[in-house]
């Protein structure tokens, strides 16, 4: 089987695309219309919820390396919340799992279009002069 195209910005590009608009309309539902928090305003609760995954919205749909790396920091904190629902509210462990679903494709879609797409466009952290690499395996170059 031929997985080269696992290996590709445009496929994770695709799944970010797919998992990150899928998770902003499903925490929509889920705070809004499925299970409202019967202590805060519908208001209040989509301000919380909603108003985060909204700021790196743009980048994403325009395919900003960039903007694909540091949303990750607002998608932990969906995923720790799915993670924490699915532990402690049995009533709402479906949805928890499909946030959960949704948060890690979305992450690792976001995380992986950012390195390679990067690579692509030889972006990355720059070296001092003078200044030894380490290479993964821990030898220097």
């Amino acid at each position: 089987m031929n997985t080269d195209f696992l290996k590709t910005a445009s496929f994770h590009r695709k799944l970010t695309l797919i998992c990150y608009p899928g998770l902003l309309i499903f925490v929509i539902l889920w705070h809004g219309f499925l299970a409202p928090n019967e202590f805060l305003s519908v208001w209040l609760t989509m301000a919380i919820w909603v108003v985060p995954l909204l700021f790196p919205l743009k980048g994403i749909l325009q395919g900003n390396a960039y903007t694909h790396a540091w949303a990750n920091f607002i998608l932990i904190f969906y995923f720790m919340h799915s993670l924490t629902a699915l532990y402690t509210n049995p009533g709402e462990r479906w949805y928890a799992a499909i946030e959960l679903l949704l948060t890690t494709g979305a992450f690792i879609g976001a995380t992986y279009y950012a390195r390679y797409r990067g690579r692509e466009l030889g972006l990355g952290i720059k070296k001092k002069k003078g200044e030894k690499v380490v290479t993964n395996a821990g030898k220097m170059d």
